[in-house]
């Protein structure tokens, strides 16, 4: 709706107009009615109305200087005057303000002014559709940008730079000016992709904010760095710079780099790494320089989340990793039968620990995990918690996905966790097959809004027969068994993280903390505050 602001130090004026036209029917808000300039321009700098209907002759500020002032703010204000002034040079004034009305109001009749009302917001929607086809247009010729500027990119590593002046002249298409300069190649890394990619819901999506926000930072003022988008997970910043001996561009080039993971983490709640490359001369240089970032993999493997690093050339580890595989396998297991939620987080944390010590090749760190969950799988059978279509190509599909140690560890640490607490719910009464996959599903996706009908059809059962069968089988109604689920989440995070309370809400799937704190304080008989409070307090 659009808003309306009437000002006019007549009250019974405001009064009968206020009443007497029906606002709502013509898609419009009335704002508020003031009886002066002043307090009209008050109340318009907290919320800027899109129409304004005024008196002329006011006490403290009259309608031409109120007119004036907003019109500076908005341009497109549209204003009716309503005053009882008949003279030419009103009427002059109110022309040169661009006033689209002048109404008297010995001649008012409140029709008239619906109709006038009317006109206007049929010219505001007209606006409104004009300024989404520019912004659409707009968006066309940036999404086209950032593709010509990817195509750029992957030819660059992909192709021979047959001519460097033909490169560095596209290069100066693209805002990047290397005359007389040298550059930093910088490989930038979206932290936890998969957990960005679901937020975000396609990579499309995920991309087009990232782009977006990496835009408005490299546009301010201060030292530039051009960024390329290379696919979706990682993108190459091009960072020119002065040679000089007073100044170092890795300093200049973090600070800028920090100011992008501060936008991402504001605005996206999204986490980016940065590995710097060597100095380069010359599009050769840049060549070589980003295809050793791209094969950066054993150091990006062992980037601690929000890192920004120098590149490295690393050694991976001399050691047989397989043989400490039975150590590791009989402590989780062990565990796992003894259905211990807390040491998980201790005994994943230093088994991973420990391959980063070693720097073992990641692909043989990935597959040493999924032996583990595997062979963890067979000796927990009986539990009914696998059913036999969660197979070996679905772990083995997550944990390709995974591109670093500590992802790997809060992937590792909420798989182990959701298959400890559905096979303690197994292990308490023996259900049928169809609530043993409830629960699994409902143990997996604890950080989403999880519905009753959803995983009904997920079964493939009907939503009322399945409630009545669940209830029956567990003593509970399905939806006391996801809060009961979430607020035993909710305690665990309490306990073993320092994330707030607001964090945690999120991580749950819930989109209201004060709804969180209720229904956590209806199940645990304190907030979670005071939970927290009571445990540090121990």
């Amino acid at each position: 709706m659009y808003k309306v602001m009437l000002v006019d130090d007549d009250y019974p004026v405001l009064e009968f107009l206020s009443e007497t036209i029906p606002w709502n029917e013509y898609g419009l808000e009335l704002q508020g009615c003031y009886e002066n300039g002043a307090i009209a321009l008050e109340q318009a700098e907290k919320a800027m109305p899109d129409i304004l209907i005024t008196d002329i002759g006011m006490p403290r500020m009259n309608g031409l200087e109120l007119i004036a002032k907003l019109k500076e703010q908005k341009a497109s204000l549209r204003v009716a005057i309503l005053s009882c002034h008949n003279e030419f040079h009103y009427a002059q004034q109110a022309v040169k303000l661009n006033v689209q009305d002048y109404v008297l109001k010995d001649t008012l009749d409140p029709k008239d002014l619906e109709k006038l009302l009317q006109q206007f917001k049929a010219s505001l929607d007209q606006d409104e559709r004009v300024q989404t086809h520019q912004h659409q247009l707009q968006h066309i010729v940036d999404r086209n940008k950032e593709l010509l500027k990817e195509k750029f990119i992957r030819r660059t590593l992909q192709q021979p730079i047959m001519d460097a002046g033909d490169w560095l002249a596209e290069a100066k298409s693209f805002q990047l000016s290397l005359e007389g300069m040298e550059c930093l190649p910088i490989l930038g890394l979206i932290d936890e992709y998969r957990t960005a990619k679901q937020r975000f819901v396609s990579d499309d999506i995920l991309r087009f904010a990232v782009d977006n926000i990496i835009g408005e930072v490299s546009s301010r003022d201060g030292s530039p760095a051009v960024h390329f988008a290379y696919g979706t997970k990682e993108s190459f910043f091009l960072f020119p710079y002065q040679p000089s001996l007073k100044i170092n561009p890795y300093d200049a080039a973090v600070e800028r780099m920090k100011q992008i993971q501060a936008a991402l983490n504001k605005y996206l709640k999204i986490s980016m790494s940065f590995i710097i490359g060597e100095r380069c001369r010359n599009p050769e240089e840049i060549k070589g320089t980003l295809n050793g970032l791209l094969a950066s993999g054993l150091q990006r493997f062992y980037m601690d989340e929000g890192s920004i690093v120098k590149k490295q050339s690393l050694k991976h580890g001399d050691i047989d990793l397989f043989s400490w595989y039975d150590q590791a396998s009989t402590e989780l297991r062990e565990l796992m039968l003894e259905k211990q939620t807390g040491p998980i987080v201790s005994t994943v944390r230093h088994w991973m620990a420990f391959l980063k010590e070693h720097s073992f090749e990641p692909e043989k760190v990935k597959d040493w995990v999924l032996k583990l969950l595997l062979d963890l799988k067979l000796k927990l059978q009986s539990l009914q918690y696998f059913r036999s279509t969660y197979a070996v190509d679905v772990l083995h599909k997550e944990i390709l996905e995974i591109d670093s140690l500590f992802e790997l560890e809060h992937w590792l640490v909420e798989h182990l966790q959701s298959v400890i607490a559905l096979a303690g719910e197994i292990g308490e009464r023996g259900k049928r097959t169809e609530v043993v996959e409830a629960c699994h599903y409902v143990s997996l996706h604890l950080d989403k809004r999880i519905s009753l009908e959803e995983v009904a059809d997920h079964l493939f059962l009907n939503s009322s027969y399945f409630s009545r069968l669940f209830k029956k089988e567990t003593g509970e109604t399905f939806i006391e068994y996801v809060t009961r689920m979430k607020m035993n989440r909710a305690k665990e995070l309490l306990d073993q993280t320092n994330h707030p309370v607001g964090k945690i809400c999120e991580m749950l799937g819930y989109d209201n903390q004060s709804y969180f704190i209720k229904i956590f304080k209806a199940s645990v008989g304190v907030t979670p505050l005071e939970y927290r409070g009571q445990k540090t307090s121990l």
